[in-house]
């Protein structure tokens, strides 16, 4: 029928090849520390039992990952902007100057203006208050 939705299958991923496992399919391995892994097929379980590593078998797919053998999913990178250069500017209200003047200040200077400003602005928020 054309107006039917399609069937989801809700499927897993092998533990070893990093293939999909479909319902009814695969088989469960249960280590005695009760960690529970899918295997694909019986190959893939005798290969984890056997300490292989996926990454050096071909059919594998963090091999395939691991060589680019097919274009993945995950990002595709994008060509960055290229940010304008900074350029020095004054701004508005502020000359040149002045901010040659701030930049140059040590940091203990710089510091000691700002207490200086956060305990006027306390002072001031004060005499609101009585």
């Amino acid at each position: 029928c054309h107006g039917c939705a399609a069937m989801v299958l809700k499927t897993q991923v092998c533990r070893f090849s990093g293939l999909k496992v479909y319902p009814g399919r695969g088989m469960v391995y249960v280590r005695t520390d009760c960690q529970v892994f899918l295997f694909l097929s019986g190959k893939c379980k005798s290969m984890y039992r056997q300490n292989l590593r996926p990454a050096k078998l071909a059919w594998c797919l963090q091999y395939r990952k691991a060589h680019k053998k097919e274009a993945t999913l995950d990002v595709a990178r994008k060509n960055r902007k290229k940010g304008n250069k900074s350029l020095t500017r004054s701004l508005v209200g502020a000359s040149m100057e002045v901010l040659q003047k701030k930049r140059a200040e040590k940091t203990e200077v710089r510091a000691a203006n700002r207490d200086a400003a956060l305990r006027e602005i306390k002072e001031r928020t004060k005499k609101a208050k009585d």
